[in-house]
Formats: C-alpha cells, structure tokens, sequence
C-alpha cells in the first residue's frame, strides 16, 4: 500500500495503529494536511513486543497448528447510499456526499475492498447484511457486479435490514457454510420491514442441532448484534433481548461454537455472553474507518484481523467521514473504530 512512511515525524502525523497480525502492523498517519500516509510492516515476529512510530504494541499469539483457511467479512457496505450520516429526515449533520462529479462512495470503497480482500487470497468471503440501501434492483446488481465477480464460487451472502424492504426477499434464510478447519452458521437476524433483528425458535434448534453434531468449530454470523445488557426493550435495534438470551443459551451448551460476529451497528466492539463466547461487531465498509475483518483459522484457535481499506481514494472518503453524527454528540471516530483489542484478538477454541 503507497505511500509508505518510514516515521510518523516524516509527515508531522497523528498516529493510529489499526491492524495487529500475528506477522504484521498497519498504521495510518494522518498529516496535518489531512493526507493518510500508509506504512503496512511486514515480518513480525509472533506474540512479541514492538515499537514504532512511538508507539509500543505486541503482535497476536499464533494458534497452534497449520493454517486451515482464511476467511474475509464485510457488512454494511450499502449501495445506493448517497448521503452519509442522514438519520431520517434530519437535517442535522454533518451529512457527507461525494464531491460533485465524482463516483458514489459505496462504489469506490467496495471496489477497493474487493480489490484488497482478492489480493489478499482469501478462501471464502461472506458479506453479512445491507447490501443496499433501499433494496432496488439496480442497488442489488450494483453489489453482483462488483462482489459476485471477483469470489464467485467462494462468495457466501445472507441480507440485513436494509434488503428485507417492500417484500424484498433476497439473501433469505440460514446457511451452514463447511470450510477447511471449521464451519460457518451464517444466519439470517432480519424482520422484513424493521431496523431490529430477531432469531426464530426453528432458527436456533438449526444451529443448535448443527452445533451438536459439528466435530469443527463453528463460528456463528448474522447482520444484527446481540443484546447483551441494558433496557429490554423488544424494539432493540439489535437482535431482540428475548432472542439474543436464547442465542446466548445456544452459545454456551454447544463448545463448538467459539464466536458470533455481526455487523448494523458500523462499530467494531467485542463483549462477552454466556460461557464466555466473544459477542463480535465489525465495523461497516462505507464510511469511516471502512473496514473489513479476516478470520485466521488454525488447528489450536482463530484470529479476527481487521483491515481498514487504503486505496488513496477509499482513505479520503472515509476520513471525511470521521466527524459523522457530530452535531447529535458522538465521538464517531472513537465510537465507529473501537479498540485494538476490539478489531484484532484471538478467538480460543473451547
């Protein structure tokens, strides 16, 4: 990825770490000028402590055992999109669109990462919800064209709130998605017509049951995150607190089942439910940091890594976007991006 720096003082840059691997570090210097500068280092050594750009981290542990498969993740990646940080008809703000004469945003960052996660050399890619905005057919094709292309054959896609509108029923329905050293139950949270998300009775005696018979470990996936604590309010924009305690209760008597991973929230956050299962969100492709996830599976655990899109073009899109919701009080860079240890860690098996 270019430019690369070589010292965070060579652009007078606000540091930030993005990426830890077990073998790398991204970081991403922001120039007083606003340019994103890009140094991607390479050839770490695993599980141990390194410094740069003055700041001091350690590379992830590496599982024990071969490398089975990697798998790449993306959500809310809305085609069709045209303002971002629109809450219904609000005028409050900021509310970001592409400069005039140029490409829709969700058009360059899906192309960029696509062209990230095909270099990248990934086994399987699995989009998990809002793959549009208003489940148009031209919105739909517009994610065919760019995604089926380049992983078709290896592309796995359930729908999200966003395509489940006006009886829109593509992406419908729950997958078990075999791959090399484990298995994917990829689930289908939507209410057609609503933001929140729910798991029906028949839905979790399916991963129940597959989870019981599973002899890999099964990492669960779906558009909606959890409730995890709080008000329980059955209009939880999430999956709906009934649901999400039977989801729990699912997660914790099947030791199969290491992790559920969602997306709908543009955030990326890591808690803990029953029987400690990590309860994952990963941020969304469309705005800022614009990311996606990779999923390292090995013989002994699994390691999430997120990566934040870096194409010149996708980088100046989402960091305009930092200052999204400003005008409602949040800290959108801060909410949206997370910690370090909310974008990579390992996923132990049980």
């Amino acid at each position: 990825m270019d430019p690369i720096a070589t010292d965070a003082s060579s652009v007078g840059a606000a540091v930030e770490l993005t990426t830890v691997a077990d073998d790398t570090a991204t970081f991403h210097l922001r120039g007083p000028d606003g340019l994103v500068v890009v140094d991607h280092v390479e050839g770490l050594e695993p599980d141990r402590p390194h410094e740069r750009h003055g700041t001091s981290f350690e590379t992830l542990a590496r599982p024990s055992g071969p490398l089975r498969c990697r798998i790449g993740t993306v959500n809310d990646i809305h085609f069709g999109e045209i303002e971002a940080g629109r809450i219904d008809d609000r005028t409050d703000g900021p509310i970001m669109r592409a400069p005039a004469g140029t490409e829709p945003y969700p058009e360059t960052m899906n192309r960029a990462v696509v062209a990230e996660m095909a270099a990248a050399g990934l086994d399987r890619v699995i989009v998990k919800g809002d793959l549009t905005t208003s489940a148009s057919t031209e919105e739909f094709a517009a994610f065919e064209a760019t995604y089926r292309a380049a992983f078709d054959g290896h592309l796995d896609v359930v729908r999200g709130n966003h395509d489940a509108v006006e009886g829109r029923t593509a992406y419908a329905g729950d997958q078990w998605i075999d791959v090399p050293g484990a298995a994917v139950a990829l689930l289908d949270t939507v209410i057609p017509d609503a933001p929140s998300g729910t798991l029906t009775a028949a839905q979790l005696d399916w991963l129940d049951a597959g989870a019981a018979a599973s002899t890999v470990p099964v990492i669960v996936m779906g558009h909606h995150q959890q409730w995890v604590d709080g008000e329980r309010n059955p209009e939880y924009f999430g999956i709906e607190p009934d649901a999400s305690d039977a989801l729990s209760a699912v997660l914790a008597r099947r030791p199969a089942i290491v992790a559920y991973t969602a997306g709908h929230t543009h955030r990326h956050r890591v808690r803990g439910v029953a029987g400690g299962v990590p309860s994952i969100e990963v941020g969304c492709v469309k705005d800022f940091p614009g990311t996606w996830a990779e999923y390292r599976i090995y013989d002994g655990g699994i390691l999430q890594i997120v990566h934040r899109i870096s194409a010149p073009d996708a980088l100046a899109w989402s960091e305009s976007c930092r200052g999204l919701y400003a005008d409602f009080g949040v800290d959108y860079a801060s909410y949206a991006l997370g910690r370090l240890s909310d974008r990579c860690f390992a996923i132990p098996f049980r």
